[in-house]
């Protein structure tokens, strides 16, 4: 669940994402959500709260929610690919952990 505004979705996101920004999540908008699923709230990143209010959102209207700490930065910098108007093809990290 990206919990950024429409545009930012639009520019980039982590790909299959649903774009709900965490301001606009009501009982109306999430209707067409499954709550058995688990639902993973993001944002930005480190600097950036959203995910954190969008999951206490998700959380009060009954979603089983967990949050991607560090959110699409760290996303990209584990080496994933996103979509959007600014795609990264993604690339292979290897870890030394």
């Amino acid at each position: 669940m990206d919990t950024r505004s429409e545009e930012a979705f639009k520019k980039e996101h982590i790909p299959g994402a649903v774009n709900i920004p965490h301001r606009t999540m009501s009982a109306s908008t999430t209707a067409h959500l499954n709550k058995s699923i688990l639902c993973i709230t993001y944002c930005d990143g480190i600097g950036c709260n959203a995910s954190t209010k969008g999951a206490l959102k998700m959380s009060e209207l009954g979603f089983q929610v967990k949050e991607l700490l560090g959110g699409l930065d760290w996303w990209k910098r584990d080496g994933y690919k996103t979509e959007g108007e600014k795609t990264s093809p993604g690339q292979e990290i290897v870890c030394g952990c």
